[in-house]
């Protein structure tokens, strides 16, 4: 009999590629993630991983039993979603972990919601970048990840997790007041190949949006200065230190007094916002009315 809690260890290890990483998200220690995977090796009579120089990879049987934990693990929390469903579940707390610029869009509006219609609903919030999100639902840390679209991102049929689409903004040019460009109601982007860039980190899924579409418009970006932060990106184009590309979103009540912001020509550069959850967990009686608050709150701008 394969116990379900070894599946846990089999998945984390398979999405973090090491033993450490995988035992530091369950809050184990490697050696007993070592432990329960010799454990799952003798239930299954498979050798189901293989270590290396550069970490640990599944075996062809490792993947075989993976597909299947994936759908074992989504009807485990079916069976969760029904048992509090049962027990009525109007009353519980659900993590939800969102990006700064997230949190003020959708989050707290949601929030305000719920104290309204699911009084019983507490709802606790964790700042995290849009690509960490993800795996902090799938190492069971949170309930709900409000996350961008990112390279490498989980597909949206990805078997671990159910995606909810909250909202897509389009990202504008910042340009100091004296730029060439000043004058123009639209920016052609391919005019700001020679301009020094700011921009976020690489990893940050802005940063993604920022040099795809630079690349689009024919150019790589020079980014002479970098920070996660958009209140910073903006008052360093204001000290005239370079232009940026920021989410619109990120630019309300923002200080612009120093710069110039316009839409970008042609096609704008966009981010996707969604939601997601464990696939199985979408119809708990906590977690649904958290994911419908925050679907409600992105439709109003």
């Amino acid at each position: 009999m394969i116990e379900a809690r070894r599946l846990h260890i089999l998945r984390a290890v398979a999405d973090h590629r090491t033993v450490t990483a995988a035992a530091a998200a369950l809050y184990l220690t490697p050696s007993a993630v070592s432990q329960q995977l010799t454990a799952l090796e003798q239930e299954t009579g498979h050798r189901l991983v293989e270590r290396g120089a550069k970490g640990v990879r599944l075996t062809p049987a490792g993947e075989i039993l993976l597909s299947h934990t994936n759908e074992v693990l989504a009807q485990l929390e079916r069976a969760e979603a029904e048992l509090a469903a049962y027990s009525a579940g109007s009353a519980g707390t659900v993590t939800v972990a969102s990006f700064a610029t997230g949190i003020g869009l959708v989050v707290a509006p949601a929030l305000a919601r719920l104290a309204r219609t699911a009084p019983g609903i507490h709802v606790r919030v964790q700042d995290a970048e849009g690509d960490a999100s993800l795996p902090m639902v799938l190492d069971r840390l949170v309930d709900i990840a409000v996350a961008v679209e990112y390279r490498g991102a989980p597909d949206a049929d990805d078997p671990r997790l159910t995606p909810v689409a909250l909202y897509a903004e389009p990202f504008d040019a910042v340009v100091p007041l004296g730029h060439r460009l000043a004058d123009a109601t639209e920016v052609p982007l391919a005019e700001l190949a020679k301009d020094p860039w700011i921009g976020p980190y690489p990893g940050n899924p802005c940063h993604d949006v920022v040099v795809l579409a630079c690349e689009n418009a024919g150019f790589q970006p020079r980014l002479e200065h970098s920070s996660d932060d958009f209140r910073a990106v903006v008052a360093l184009a204001s000290a005239d230190a370079g232009v940026a590309l920021v989410p619109r979103s990120a630019l309300r009540g923002m200080d612009l007094t120093g710069v110039l912001v316009r839409p970008v020509d042609g096609v704008a550069p966009t981010r996707r916002v969604f939601a997601a959850v464990r696939r199985g967990a979408e119809g708990h009686p906590l977690i649904r009315p958290v994911l419908d608050a925050l679907a409600e709150a992105a439709t109003v701008d």
